[in-house]
């Protein structure tokens, strides 16, 4: 599996663009799949400055999501994305695989 079974979005790789202006200087997006929440998975996210060495890079116009070679599993065909709407604005993962999540959109199940 490679991280090219994992897209970035142009809406996120915007974002992050814009994160990385307003801290001065470049943000990577970790995400991550934990064991956990309502449904079973839980999606975790973190702004980071740095690369681990096992991270897998999933780059779309020169911005960056990291993630690790288990979660990656879960995620296969998966978007990461970000949405600004009237309930708040975040990053999230649309991801194909998960057969239900709950109301928060964090938590699935596959």
């Amino acid at each position: 599996m490679t991280t090219s079974d994992l897209t970035l979005s142009p809406t996120a790789a915007q974002r992050l663009h814009h994160l990385s202006q307003t801290e001065g200087h470049p943000v990577m997006l970790r995400v991550a799949v934990e064991g956990g929440g309502c449904s079973g998975f839980q999606y975790q996210f973190a702004l980071v400055s740095e690369r681990q060495a096992d991270d897998l890079v999933v780059e779309h116009d020169g911005a960056a999501a990291l993630v690790d070679e288990m979660s990656l599993i879960l995620l296969k065909g998966s978007v990461i994305d970000y949405v600004d709407e009237l309930a708040g604005a975040e990053f999230r993962v649309r991801n194909p695989n998960a057969k239900s999540s709950c109301g928060c959109g964090v938590s699935f199940s596959i």
